[in-house]
């Protein structure tokens, strides 16, 4: 089973830049999409759909803002468009779809960069998300979270890391909860079971020459249960071609849906 998982930054941007022309080569199970940038009337053009899947989206309220979306080839159990609090749900910033065996999730974590306000509501969805997470270790359910987290977790994980200590997307309260989740709560970072490189990076800065210096992030991830581990096959960071500032995540699993 292939998931890939992408931030477009504007879905519409992105397939303009060929992104449903190289989805479709990819023969993958699920598509992961993060800040689509759309609307449903937008999103229903032709231009927007890939043939042999289906597609669903949980969109935000605000026209042009965030939102997130799902592609499969097989038909889902069941779809969820809701995490339960008001910052995840109107502002499209997560949906899932579920198998028999497996559950899948697009998310999209907020950003804190454009001010203290703003950081205070990262934290609050933090918080709030992860009690669901505990919830879903509770029910035992294998389930894999796709997504730009918006957090890079080690010094690895960026290229300039002294420097970024005090901003949002490294901040030590931000890197403690990816502890908790990781390190405490047994969720695991599929992309580092296999690749413990420097250098990983999934987003570039549009400032100075970042993508061509690789000067980046990793901040999207493909979070899986413990019960995972053992079926992850391959993992891989696209940058043959550029869709958008983030770089798609390509990962590899022993595993039928």
């Amino acid at each position: 089973m292939r998931i890939i998982t992408i931030n477009v930054n504007g879905l519409r941007s992105a397939a303009s830049k060929g992104l449903f022309k190289w989805l479709a080569k990819q023969n993958a199970d699920v598509i992961c999409l993060q800040e689509v940038r759309a609307q449903m009337a937008q999103l229903e053009n032709e231009a927007y759909q890939l043939p042999g899947y289906q597609s669903f989206y949980q969109l935000a309220k605000k026209n042009g803002y965030s939102g997130v979306g799902i592609l499969c080839q097989k038909t889902p159990t069941k779809v969820v468009k809701n995490l339960g609090f008001d910052l995840a749900d109107e502002e499209g910033r997560y949906i899932q779809v579920e198998f028999k065996d497996l559950i899948v999730a697009s998310l999209y974590m907020p950003s804190g960069t454009s001010g203290e306000a703003r950081q205070s509501l990262k934290y609050q969805f933090l918080d709030k998300y992860l009690i669901l997470l505990e919830e879903l270790l509770k029910s035992q359910r294998p389930m894999i979270i796709c997504g730009d987290w918006n957090i890079a977790h080690k010094n690895i994980d960026l290229k300039n890391w002294k420097s970024n200590q005090k901003n949002s997307g490294f901040l030590p309260q931000e890197r403690a909860w990816l502890d908790t989740v990781f390190d405490q709560k047994g969720f695991i970072d599929a992309f580092r079971v296999l690749n413990q490189e420097a250098e990983q990076y999934t987003w570039w800065s549009h400032r100075g020459q970042a993508y061509k210096n690789n000067v980046g992030w990793r901040i999207d991830y493909q979070v899986i249960t413990p019960g995972l581990r053992n079926t992850i096959k391959n993992v891989e960071i696209y940058k043959g071609e550029k869709f958008s500032d983030h770089a798609p995540l390509i990962i590899d699993y022993d595993l039928k849906i």
